[in-house]
């Protein structure tokens, strides 16, 4: 989520650094943002696959404009911004994960796509849902597994999780998730990771998922310790392998 001025300060430091640097062209900025708080990571003198995106779902020919600029032909300043569009533009990235034998299929800071596909949408929910399906993700039909990650990441998916039970999806979750779920009064079946012994019949998840009794995998790391990222890598790797939909961010859960 972007707030107002959030964007104020993108758009201020961007033309600060046009300026000191006498750029007159295309170029991309990497910038981190945290509530207000804004880091420039990183300046490119060149375009970058937003630029198309942008232009087309701004319906300005921004490739157009810029050439007029290097140009020093004159140019009209656009007057078209986000309040005014009917309609939401999403970009979503592809992943190669199924070729890159033995990857960890989850992802940090640097980036870790090969292409990406851009949809629109009357909001955001239906745009985020047609470029899921553009990259290859399937609607799961019944079972969904989960391991939610930290307290908080728990805490972030509880309204997810009652969404999904109420539209008649069974949850399958790992020991701290099944546990939490069970505390809020979400139905749940726990399910143990690959290193831990079979205890009261509960299933193991690399089975369910090698069985095809998962369509879907919500696995968010929670720590750096061995056994965890041992744990969710045979899950996610074994998702990927599987062809079974992914997610590994919580805000995208």
């Amino acid at each position: 989520k972007l707030y107002v001025e959030t964007v104020r300060r993108v758009k201020r430091v961007g033309r600060q650094i046009a300026k000191e640097l006498h750029i007159n062209g295309p170029f991309n900025i990497q910038f981190m943002a945290r509530d207000n708080d804004i880091l420039v990571i990183e300046c490119n003198l060149r375009a970058s696959r937003s630029f198309p995106f942008v232009s087309k779902v701004l319906k300005i020919n921004l490739i157009e404009l810029a050439t007029r600029v290097m140009l020093g032909l004159p140019v009209e300043k656009p007057h078209k911004n986000l309040f005014d569009l009917d309609y939401v533009g999403i970009k979503a990235s592809q992943f190669s994960f199924n070729r890159l034998q033995k990857a960890d299929p989850v992802l940090g800071v640097d980036m870790s796509s090969t292409g990406e596909v851009g949809c629109l949408g009357d909001d955001t929910s239906t745009a985020l849902l047609k470029s899921m399906l553009s990259v290859g993700h399937r609607i799961p039909a019944k079972n969904i597994l989960l391991s939610t990650g930290s307290a908080k990441q728990k805490v972030d998916l509880l309204d997810a999780a009652q969404m999904l039970v109420k539209h008649g999806y069974k949850l399958y979750a790992t020991g701290g998730s099944s546990k939490f779920l069970t505390e809020n009064g979400i139905e749940n079946t726990r399910v143990l990771w690959p290193s831990e012994e079979a205890e009261g019949g509960a299933p193991k998840a690399l089975e369910m998922l090698h069985n095809h009794e998962i369509d879907m995998v919500v696995n968010i790391p929670k720590n750096l310790t061995s056994s965890e990222l041992s744990n969710g890598y045979k899950i996610r790797r074994a998702a990927i392998d599987l062809n079974v939909p992914l997610i590994t961010n919580s805000r995208l859960a």
